[in-house]
């Protein structure tokens, strides 16, 4: 079943964040994910939310989401975002 990792980001320091974005992307690739937005414009319709910058990456099942979040290779580069963004990220299972 796919699943989707959806983020909310606010970038802190944009060198920085830059230096974690440059080895998200393919990383994200090698494990199986397909980013489906990265940043784009976004259109509040109802509710209070003001999200920054979203993100939206597509994976063939929560597992495969999950081995990607929790692989050593990403928490190297993991602490990278924590330090220059604010993150708020989920999973959610598609249809």
């Amino acid at each position: 079943m796919p699943t989707y990792l959806i983020g909310n980001v606010t970038v802190e320091d944009a060198e920085g964040f830059a230096e974690y974005a440059a080895q998200a992307a393919p990383m994200v690739e090698r494990y199986g994910g397909r980013y489906l937005s990265r940043g784009g414009a976004v259109e509040v319709l109802e509710g209070e939310w003001q999200p920054n910058r979203l993100v939206l990456i597509e994976w063939d099942s929560l597992e495969a989401a999950k081995r990607w979040y929790e692989s050593d290779e990403y928490a190297a580069i993991a602490d990278v975002r924590r330090r220059c963004a604010a993150t708020e990220l989920v999973l959610v299972e598609g249809l």
